[in-house]
């Protein structure tokens, strides 16, 4: 099977992790629709619609074929294995196809907590409260971003970049889906966590996922791609 009975529906979240499922569906030139969500302005969490897609109220979130999927990496994985017709996953049994695995699970698995910390301790930072608690919390703050946060942002990004010094995609020496999964927590890493000219290759990585059609297709689809949460 190589394309679905009907048009695949994207429940696409401004500025979130639905961004990739859009530019997975342009690269492997996929019917879909979008049925966009707008952030709460005061909270920036998704609205409770979609809850009524799915129990979570996450994005992304795909309906196709009678099914409902949610969870990047599965819906990645499952598109990808389904309409794919071998295109953005490397042949089973080969190296490549284990590396490729490995990248979709760590995007999520291990890229993204020490990120998703750095958001929730920055807001903490800048959250109003009684001038006597502010010295309190930004000790607290400072000392984790110290002694763990910062320092894993540091690991992660390094143990990447030396990943691409071995070839030129993070599966091997063709453009994965695991790419797509990997595009979020980087992108997010050069917006807030010190993704910068210090990662030549990541930073060579990200300019050449941002050339791609399809990806600047996904764009205009789904709107600006800078990663919130």
């Amino acid at each position: 099977m190589s394309t679905p009975a009907t048009p695949i529906v994207v429940h696409h979240l401004e500025q979130s992790r639905s961004q990739r499922i859009l530019w997975l569906l342009e690269e492997l030139g996929l019917p879909y629709e979008i049925v966009h969500y707008r952030r709460d302005p005061q909270t920036m969490l998704a609205p409770p619609e979609l809850r009524k897609i799915h129990p979570l109220g996450k994005s992304p979130v795909v309906c196709v074929d009678g099914l409902t999927l949610a969870e990047s990496g599965a819906i990645i994985e499952t598109l990808a294995e389904r309409y794919g017709a071998g295109r953005l996953t490397p042949p089973p049994g080969t190296p490549e196809a284990l590396r490729y695995r490995y990248w979709l699970h760590y995007a999520e698995g291990s890229a993204m907590p020490p990120l998703l910390l750095k958001l929730v301790f920055d807001r903490i930072a800048r959250a109003p409260m009684p001038f006597f608690a502010r010295p309190i919390a930004k000790g607290i703050v400072g000392k984790a971003m110290s002694s763990f946060i910062q320092p894993q942002l540091t690991l992660h990004l390094k143990f990447m970049e030396g990943e691409l010094a071995q070839r030129e995609w993070f599966a091997g020496a063709e453009f994965t889906a695991a790419d797509i999964q990997l595009s979020f927590p980087l992108e997010a890493a050069q917006a807030r966590a010190g993704l910068d000219a210090r990662y030549p290759r990541l930073t060579d990585w990200l300019k050449r996922i941002h050339a791609r059609p399809a990806y600047q297709k996904a764009v205009q689809q789904g709107g600006p791609s800078e990663p919130l949460n």
